[in-house]
């Protein structure tokens, strides 16, 4: 008898109304995407044991920063680790398992910060949590992808424009949370840690027990698959993760992700900053915080908009244009600052970062299209590791070259300037590694298995 886990306890019955599942899949990526709004507690976290100010013995930046980092590897890395165990158990179970992993992990993270031990909120966050990044953020690729087979870029945007959205809940509620828990000796971070985790959790596995897998053979009514064409893309068969690894698309596909990365996280990392310093006197924090604000609606909103046009144009259309058009937008943004227009360089970084999170939400069908749906989850855990690379190259890329840029002797509005070029030419690299992209070679697809006899379910394999 399955247990209440397993993936056999959820296939759906032919009624089934296939647009549950992004609902169970937002309220996964909407928790986790809280990791884009763990900057929110930093400057409380310097002063936890001074309170008020910083004392000997609190934490630097420096070290706290550490927690993101890590936090973002260990995505990487438990999603490559663990995406064909996600695969084979589904996404119930490794939704539970992401569910749990990320709601412990704040509340180890918070009994590190009552104890003022950093090496726990480093376990807690950033490898526990991170455990819980990686797992839930692959959980419902290959289910919706199996209920959208019509709509594939549609349905993995929908659900992975909440983990851009996260943060714009995330924020203000932390920010809420820390002034209601707050006092003369506490900074509040500790339980708000302790209630996000609680929180969390329950949302998180309400969403893994809404999720349903269809039946063998199902697909949407009146939707015919369209015949696979000599040289397209889009592939009726499959390919296993240990053979994709071995194919020149899945290492195109993993620098045109990972330069797409690259040329965006850097820059968002520093946009407060940057907005600042290029238009100093114009531009104060208030004002920088709302630039931050606006380029989150956007990273979201160009996650699901990036997507849906994908469905239409294809993926490998789409990637081209992220590279053309990024590629000119960072040629431009110097001559805003030279021009002295906030407008032209707002506008210019809005749809960059529209683009940067179209870049993960389009990927999964870009995979899909490529090696095929049924191993996809698998696939994508290991293309993530591109995320982590990409997590160290931008940001070392702007702060370093922004140090070197100061030191002799460039005006910190100049700064950026040689850093623009440079991820302009990143991503000349990523159109050609797009550009590269053909249909993967025969050998290296699964071999088509005879039919199950009839009434044997398809997990008895």
């Amino acid at each position: 008898m399955p247990g209440i886990l397993d993936k056999e306890r959820i296939i759906a019955p032919p009624s089934f109304n296939r647009w549950l599942i992004p609902p169970c899949a937002l309220a996964t990526h909407l928790c986790i995407g809280q990791a884009y709004a763990l900057s929110v507690f930093n400057l409380p976290l310097t002063r936890q044991l001074g309170v008020s100010k910083s004392v000997a013995g609190d934490w630097t930046l420096a070290q706290l920063g550490w927690i993101f980092s890590i936090a973002i590897v260990m995505l990487g890395l438990s999603a490559a680790v663990f995406g064909t165990w996600v695969q084979r158990e589904g996404p119930r179970k490794s939704g539970f398992v992401a569910a749990v992993c990320w709601g412990v992990g704040f509340l180890v993270g918070a009994l590190g910060i009552s104890m003022h031990q950093l090496w726990l909120v480093y376990l807690g966050y950033g490898i526990i949590g991170g455990l819980g990044l990686g797992i839930g953020y692959i959980t419902p690729v290959s289910t919706l992808i199996s209920w959208f087979p019509d709509r594939r870029g549609m349905s993995t945007g929908l659900a992975i424009m909440g983990f851009g959205g996260g943060a714009l809940i995330a924020s203000p509620l932390s920010d809420s949370l820390m002034r209601h828990f707050s006092s003369a000796t506490s900074t509040g971070v500790a339980q708000t840690w302790v209630v996000l985790g609680i929180v969390y959790l329950i949302f998180m596995m309400g969403g893994a027990f809404g999720y349903r897998v269809p039946a063998p053979g199902w697909k949407p009514a009146g939707w015919t698959p369209p015949p696979e064409k000599k040289g397209s893309l889009i592939t009726t068969h499959n390919v296993t993760p240990h053979e994709a690894i071995k194919t020149p698309q899945f290492w195109l596909m993993w620098w045109v992700l990972c330069l797409n990365v690259t040329a965006g996280i850097g820059v968002l990392g520093q946009a407060s900053a940057m907005i600042q310093e290029m238009f100093r006197g114009r531009i104060n924090a208030s004002a920088a915080a709302g630039f931050v604000g606006l380029l989150s609606i956007f990273n979201m909103g160009g996650r699901f908009s990036w997507a849906s046009l994908s469905d239409k144009i294809g993926r490998k259309a789409t990637y081209a244009v992220f590279f053309i058009l990024g590629t000119l937008l960072y040629f431009l943004v110097p001559a805003t600052g030279k021009l002295g227009s906030v407008a032209l360089f707002v506008a210019a970084f809005c749809v960059i970062i529209s683009m940067y999170g179209g870049g993960f939400a389009t990927v999964p069908a870009y995979l899909a299209d490529i090696f095929g749906v049924k191993y996809v989850s698998a696939v994508h855990g290991r293309l993530l590791t591109a995320w982590s690379a990409a997590g160290i190259f931008g940001p070392v890329l702007v702060n370093y070259i922004r140090q070197w840029q100061i030191a002799a002797g460039v005006p910190q509005y100049q700064a950026y300037n040689v850093t623009m070029y440079i991820m302009a030419a990143l991503l000349v690299i990523g159109f050609f590694c797009n550009l590269a992209v053909r249909p993967v070679s025969q050998r290296y697809i699964e071999a088509e298995r005879a039919p199950l006899p009839e009434g044997e379910p398809s997990y008895a394999r």
